[in-house]
């Protein structure tokens, strides 16, 4: 069932009434192995090292665009949660009534965000697993045990093609960026590009999360309508009265030769241009959380954290909630951070519609779940494709760079390129080869 998009401010009564019931599941089946057959939107997806959530169908679906998305959506999913009935045995973090979301990069953007109320899901945490069934009947349906679906084959027959913006209109654009950024414009903009993927026949998203899952297990792999990729960049997480969030900027690609690559870390860990963009990114994320949080904890030095084509400058920062704002309020207040937008903000976001020569869509922008009581988990839509509405052998594959005033064009391109690997890598149904081409600092 679906749900028209509720007005700015809608009461309670605006929205049917959810009966929800969470109970412990006795099975160790891999998480992921749970989701069934079906097409790319009707599967969800938030896992981490075999732990998460994972779902189905979908009882109610709620869509907004523009400037007012993440408050309208706020308005509904509080709506939801004021009228549904839950029955929750577990109580952990994922338990309950839950929501998935994804939203657009930009305000202008032609696509709208999305709010999905799967009809089933499976939920893991510590080592315990549950199910959790919401549906609109009034009466309570026995508890099964999903069997999970037939295993996913490989895509078949798939090419890749330039996008809107090609290697060397995207080489030409970073060139045009370190321009306006030396004539004091501005610190920092992040440039995206894209890449085409068809595949001769309809491709199992279940392969692609699978494949995300089995070789990026430090990142978290997603799917929202249609969106799945696998994000190492937690925008926000509320847990309890806690809130965390992961910064990422600055990168350098793996050689695939483990010592060769501990001094490639060291040497991100001391690049001036690294260090530069992200306390860019730091800082707009404590400056946007501190109206929100108390006793913020900001560490003075990043660490590296290592992904399997990629390394990057990574920093947790830490703090207690000080008001009632929800994960979603506090993503839409981060968002876009300096890590995917640049600083000054506002001249970044100019910068990036004068330069890109694209659409985002809904890559770089908030990803992840909400429970009834506002906690939650919010990535941002990183390292990721898009299925074609009405194509499931066609996936548009995104990815971008912060772009600082010692940034070239050259190599630029090359780090985009390596953020495509994942991806591109789940399509071809291959892990191999992650760094083909010799690593550049960026």
């Amino acid at each position: 069932m679906s749900s028209s998009p509720a007005p700015h401010g809608a009461h309670a009564s605006a929205v049917p009434a959810l009966v929800v019931r969470t109970a412990a599941l006795d099975s160790d089946l891999p998480l992921l192995d749970y989701l069934p057959a079906g097409p790319p939107d009707s599967l969800v997806s938030w896992v981490r090292r075999g732990e998460g959530l994972i779902g189905w169908g979908a009882v109610l679906r709620f869509r907004a665009g523009g400037p007012a998305r993440f408050a309208a959506a706020e308005d509904w999913w509080q709506a939801v949660a004021a009228r549904a009935v839950v029955r929750d045995e577990i109580g952990l973090p994922g338990s309950g009534l839950l929501c998935f979301g994804s939203f657009p990069f930009a305000d202008d953007s032609s696509e709208i965000g999305h709010l999905i109320v799967p009809s089933t899901i499976v939920g893991r945490r510590d080592g315990r697993t549950w199910r959790t069934s919401i549906t609109l009947d009034p009466q309570l349906s026995p508890m099964e045990v999903p069997a999970g679906g037939a295993q996913p084959a490989p895509p078949v027959d798939v090419a890749f093609s330039d996008g809107s913006v090609s290697p060397s209109d995207y080489a030409h654009a970073v060139g045009r960026a370190v321009s306006r950024i030396a004539a004091g414009e501005l610190d920092k903009v992040v440039l995206a590009r894209d890449l085409v993927a068809t595949s001769s026949a309809p491709i199992d998203s279940r392969w692609l999360l699978g494949r995300l899952a089995e070789r990026y297990h430090n990142t978290w792999v997603f799917s929202v309508a249609g969106l799945l990729g696998a994000t190492p960049e937690l925008l926000v997480r509320r847990d309890q009265g806690l809130v965390s969030s992961r910064v990422l900027a600055g990168t350098i690609r793996r050689s695939g030769d483990d010592a060769k690559d501990l001094a490639l870390a060291a040497s991100l860990a001391r690049s001036s241009k690294d260090l530069e963009e992200h306390e860019y990114a730091v800082r707009s994320v404590a400056e946007a959380l501190a109206p929100h949080c108390s006793s913020m904890n900001v560490p003075e030095a990043p660490f590296v954290l290592h992904l399997p084509n990629v390394m990057h400058l990574a920093t947790d920062v830490v703090a207690v909630a000080a008001d009632d704002a929800s994960s979603l309020s506090l993503a839409a207040a981060l968002h876009p951070s300096a890590a995917v937008g640049g600083t000054p903000n506002a001249i970044a976001q100019q910068v990036i519609a004068d330069l890109e020569a694209m659409d985002r869509g809904r890559y770089a922008g908030p990803v992840g779940w909400m429970d009834g009581r506002g906690d939650g988990s919010w990535g941002i839509a990183l390292r990721c494709g898009v299925f074609a509405r009405d194509d499931p052998g066609h996936v548009r594959l995104y990815a971008g760079c912060g772009i600082v005033a010692g940034s070239d064009p050259e190599s630029e391109l090359a780090e985009s390129a390596a953020k495509l690997v994942p991806m591109r890598d789940a399509l071809m149904g291959t892990s191999d080869n992650l760094t083909p081409d010799a690593p550049r600092v960026s």
